[in-house]
């Protein structure tokens, strides 16, 4: 375990389980309705989780990255920041937004919104981690990996300034270290 991690939260051997698992509900979900999903990372977090729950879809799938974010350090700042768009047109298509963490929503909700405005025909999401406790937006995820209490979490694409999203694990970030 990494020194400045206080508890590792969710282990690599239970993300990779429910990578599975989710692989498995994404493809049942798209099949049946006859969709080929744009699976839309949103960077840089989504990307291990991402890597590894696309290998779980057992259908042909696209994929696009979005850069987008809306907090400074610890603080959610409220207002988004678009550094890259999609290269794929959204017009008339299934996006699955792959993110790494709900947490307060607000984010969520403009990509959200911004897909909807280029014409998606559905924006869907999946995201490793649920935080409600910090949930100030009507956001819910369509998939969700695991729930978690309101702990600075980092690991597995979560980073603190930019540090620790290659860890393995998601672990609670020791309080000294962003205090």
């Amino acid at each position: 375990m990494h020194k400045d991690v206080a508890e590792v939260l969710v282990s690599r051997e239970e993300i990779h389980e429910k990578c599975i698992e989710l692989g498995k509900k994404i493809t049942e979900d798209y099949t049946a309705k006859g969709e080929i999903p744009l699976l839309v990372g949103l960077l840089s977090g989504s990307v291990p989780f991402m890597s590894e729950l696309m290998k779980n879809i057992e259908m042909d799938i696209c994929i696009d990255f979005m850069d987008v974010s809306s907090y400074d350090g610890t603080t959610s700042v409220g207002s988004i920041r678009i550094d890259k768009d999609l290269s794929t047109s959204a017009a008339d298509r299934s996006i699955l937004l792959v993110e790494d963490i709900v947490d307060t929503g607000k984010t969520l909700l403009e990509v959200k919104r911004m897909l909807a405005n280029k014409g998606a025909k559905e924006v869907k999401v999946v995201s490793l981690l649920d935080k409600p406790e910090r949930r100030t937006e009507d956001v819910v995820a369509d998939y969700v990996g695991f729930t978690i209490k309101n702990e600075f979490v980092i690991g597995y694409g979560l980073d603190y300034n930019q540090k620790y999203r290659n860890l393995p694990y998601v672990g609670v970030l020791k309080r000294e270290v962003y205090e």
